[in-house]
């Protein structure tokens, strides 16, 4: 199947569901598992209720939870501490069985992930199976690990002397994760942690509390040592609070988190006040570069397909395409004419983004840009939580949507001369995660490719591309750190140096 025909596929049902509600609060630390079931913290506390997205109704049952406590912090981490001893031991081999058949777990589950995912976040079914199928490749992947976690011996330097580097697992890890694609990025958080011989606390979202507790209860169907990995969610008044708590617990060794550059800062400010390495994968603005020799019916599928899928509500989502003037004209009316389809195609039940709130801010910014000279070519049009995707063109530097991440479904168009303008304008972003570029010239896309200060740069692909195999982070205000590949190997241990020398061989004074 062409990559053309794969991005056509999700078109159909690319756009999700989202009704405001009330945030409720869960926990499966120290409580038996209850896969699938709403789980009751330590603290106890009062009951609160949650919005059915699909409907805006409250639930009647099944929806009411205890909230989180510190109580239920402690536990979580001394859990995790507790069963470090047992995993970490545990043969390399073990360990990556027990990874692998999270995947099976997954897919076994698929049914109850679209029953809490498609009501608690409203999102569609092409966006879970994005999110399980992905999940399940990180799984597999990260379970090929185990050659590169084994000891290397090498002697150098003297005969006499034998080292082994060896990498350790560090403790427990704390995973931050987001609600935007709480399946893949759940699974990226903890199973490269697990499988380097961490144990893990995930603070999942407060906005899809149940939807990551299912999760952690699937991945401890695969034969985890109680404790080894737990989920603690806060409300939206105490997720800061919770997450200085986490950070600080000395049991805490690692910490890896993804979301916002905001947010993002708080976190590494509190893991460097305790000394501790935060992998940080923050808020993107992903270009996508379009010269006079691109294919443009395949440019414009990748550029829809990376700004409107999910509602551009991911990382890797098109925010800008920057497009020389030669075939400017061209490609923005050939353009044009598929967001229009698209913006068409959405019907009042759909198009929905997380929050009334965001819509607000997607729309101040097309408002900004047009009230500057920008066009709106498509869309623009708003309901409470829904927005038409929408397309702007002659964005310009002075503009709000210029810099600042849109994180909605909004495409912006930016004219320039060349590909070395196109570059200087690209970076000149204060984001660095992804980027792609649409060309004929492989050699002309891998030299431009260089001097891009982006962590990922997809050719003739859609920016919205992730493979579990190869090395995942942001340059700049994108953050540090990579997930993915081998990458997760040095995230998430210690390496040692252990050195074995022959006896008598020490200088004499």
């Amino acid at each position: 199947m062409t990559l053309l025909s794969r991005i056509s596929i999700f078109f159909a049902r690319f756009l999700g569901r989202r009704v405001n509600g009330p945030r409720f609060t869960v926990s499966g630390c120290g409580t038996p598992r209850c896969h699938g079931k709403a789980c009751c913290g330590n603290g106890g506390g009062h009951l609160v209720s949650v919005a059915k997205p699909a409907l805006g109704t409250l639930q009647t049952s099944g929806t009411h939870v205890a909230p989180s406590s510190s109580h239920s912090v402690e536990t979580a981490t001394s859990a995790a501490a507790s069963a470090f001893a047992d995993w970490s031991h545990r043969p390399i081999a073990e360990r990556a069985r027990t990874i692998a058949s999270m995947a099976d777990l997954l897919e076994d589950r698929r049914g109850d992930l679209y029953a809490v995912a498609e009501e608690e976040l409203g999102a569609t079914r092409s966006w879970i199976d994005f999110n399980i199928d992905l999940a399940k490749g990180i799984l597999k992947h990260v379970a090929s690990l185990g050659p590169a976690l084994e000891d290397k011996t090498v002697v150098h330097g003297t005969p006499e002397t034998r080292s082994i580097i060896r990498r350790q697992a560090a403790g427990v890890v704390l995973g931050l994760v987001p609600w935007n694609a709480p399946i893949t990025l759940g699974v990226r958080a903890v199973a490269g942690p697990l499988m380097c011989g961490n144990t893990v606390v995930m603070k999942g979202s407060d906005i899809c509390p149940r939807t990551h507790q299912l999760l952690v209860d699937i991945l401890n169907g695969s034969g985890l040592p109680e404790g080894a990995l737990s989920c603690v969610v806060g409300t939206q008044d105490d997720a800061h609070d919770i997450m200085v708590a986490l950070i600080a617990d000395p049991c805490v060794r690692r910490i890896n988190f993804t979301g916002s550059t905001r947010v993002g800062r708080d976190v590494a400010i509190e893991a460097a006040r305790h000394l501790k390495p935060a992998l940080l994968e923050l808020s993107g603005k992903a270009p996508l570069i379009v010269l006079e020799d691109a294919d443009l019916d395949a440019a414009v599928e990748a550029a829809c397909f990376g700004a409107y899928f999910n509602q551009g509500q991911i990382c890797m989502s098109t925010e800008w395409i920057i497009v020389v003037h030669s075939i400017a004209d061209t490609f923005v009316s050939k353009l044009t004419s598929r967001v229009a389809q698209l913006a068409a195609e959405t019907g009042p039940d759909r198009g929905r983004m997380i929050s009334a709130k965001a819509v607000e801010r997607v729309r101040a910014l097309v408002e900004d840009a047009v009230s500057k000279g920008a066009r709106l070519l498509v869309g623009g049009e708003t309901a409470a939580d829904q927005m038409q995707p929408t397309l702007l063109d002659g964005i310009a530097s002075n503009m709000r949507v210029f810099r600042e991440e849109t994180f909605g479904p909004l495409a912006s168009v930016m004219r320039v001369q060349d590909a070395e303008e196109a570059i200087s304008i690209a970076n000149a972003s204060d984001y660095g995660l992804n980027a792609a570029i649409f060309t004929a010239d492989l050699n002309r896309a891998q030299a431009m490719a260089e001097t891009l200060e982006y962590g990922v740069v997809q050719i003739n692909g859609p920016t919205v591309h992730d493979d579990p195999a190869m090395p995942f982070g942001g340059m700049k205000l994108s953050g540090h750190g990579r997930f993915g590949g081998e990458s997760v190997i040095h995230e998430f241990t210690e390496q040692r140096w252990i050195a074995i020398h022959e006896v008598g061989s020490t200088p004499r004074l």
